[in-house]
This record gives structure tokens, C-alpha cells and sequence, in this order.
């Protein structure tokens, strides 16, 4: 990676999705999670906070050093066994059935084929294990689409390849997922960038 996404994206990334309004998704999405996680997209740790008891151990799928040293107050103080397992959620590193949950949070938009990390996830989870999501993406009403497609260019540049337009609940069942629970609304902020889908789907 460049000087820019190894050392100034991952700080971007961490400000702008580890706000304070940020914890409430984070609450949502990790409830119900339990046993063996695999995470994708660990990032800075944001979600460590927000593991049930429920949770046995977590495997976190990180691409970014800076991100995984800017973690390490909140593995400090995590109260189940965190280990960076893996760099690319295109080709996770794990057996068959190794996971009863998987997490991601604000990932999806940005890995570049996305529909591979989702077969990936799904085939390193347990059959019914549960896929736990939050992710921003393609949103609902079409005045806000057009400028979502309009402005994608210009985000992936800046934003180390993040799509605004990604349909995440479609890409998810065309994985082969069942949708469970899904909640999509808007975020605070300029709709086609906080058109959130929140959800739990299962394998």
C-alpha cells in the first residue's frame, strides 16, 4: 500500500466511523453475536466495547498495521481473546464451519470484490451460524441514488476505493445469506452518504 492508504486512510476511516453516534450501530449490530467471531474490516477496534459475554473469541481480518496498533488500548481492556488473523476478507485463512458468528461493520463498501469476502464469510461459518452487518450503501429513494452514483467516482479516490451505490442487502442474499432482520434508514448527515442497511442474515 501507499504512503496514503497505509498511514493517512486508516486515521480517516477511524474519524469519521468511530464517533460517538457511531456506538449506538455498534450496540445493535454486535447483539446476538456468540461463540467463535470472525470479523472483517477490525479497523482501530471500535466494536471491542460492544461484544457480549456471549462472544468466546475473536478472529479480526485487518488490513492495515496502523489500524491494528490503533487498536491496542481497547485489546488491552477486551474481556474475550482478540488475535489478527488475517489480512484480506477475499481469502480468509480459516477451514470450513470454523465460526458460529461473523461481523462487519462499514466494510462491505470498500473491499474490491465484495461478493467474494461474502462467500468467504459464509463458508468459514457454521451452517446457521448468523452474519451480523451495519454498512452504508445504495440507498433506498432514487433522488438520493442519482447523486450517490453521481458522487462514487470522487469517493472511491478519496475514500481508498469506498462505494456510495453498493446494493449491501442484495450483494448479501446473492451470497447465498437469508436475510433474518434488516433495518435500512438514514443516518444523520447528507443522505447518499449515511443510507444505512443494519441486519443479521443467516448462513
Amino acid at each position: 500500500m501507499g504512503i496514503y492508504e497505509d498511514r493517512i486512510l486508516p486515521r480517516l476511516v477511524d474519524l469519521c466511523c468511530g464517533s460517538k453516534a457511531m456506538n449506538g450501530e455498534r450496540k445493535r449490530v454486535c447483539a446476538g453475536l456468540h461463540g467463535r467471531v470472525v470479523e472483517i474490516g477490525f479497523g482501530s477496534g471500535r466494536n471491542v466495547p460492544f461484544y457480549p459475554e456471549q462472544v468466546k473469541s475473536v478472529s479480526a481480518v485487518e488490513p492495515a498495521d496502523l489500524g491494528w496498533r490503533m487498536a491496542a488500548g481497547r485489546l488491552a481492556a477486551a474481556t474475550v481473546p482478540v488475535e489478527r488473523a488475517g489480512l484480506d476478507g477475499q481469502a480468509l485463512p480459516f477451514e470450513d464451519d470454523s465460526f458460529d458468528s461473523a461481523l462487519s461493520t462499514w466494510t462491505l463498501c470498500t473491499i474490491p470484490d465484495v461478493g467474494a469476502a461474502l462467500a468467504e464469510v459464509r463458508r468459514v461459518l457454521v451452517p446457521g451460524g448468523t452474519f451480523h452487518f451495519v454498512e452504508h450503501g445504495l440507498a433506498p429513494d432514487p433522488g438520493v441514488r442519482k447523486w450517490q452514483h453521481r458522487l462514487n467516482p470522487i469517493q472511491q479516490t478519496v475514500a481508498g476505493g469506498c462505494h456510495l451505490n453498493r446494493d449491501i442487502p442484495g450483494l448479501i442474499e446473492a451470497a447465498g445469506f437469508e436475510i433474518r432482520d434488516i433495518d435500512r434508514y438514514y443516518q444523520q448527515g447528507p443522505k447518499p452518504y449515511v443510507a444505512f442497511s443494519l441486519g443479521v442474515a443467516v448462513a
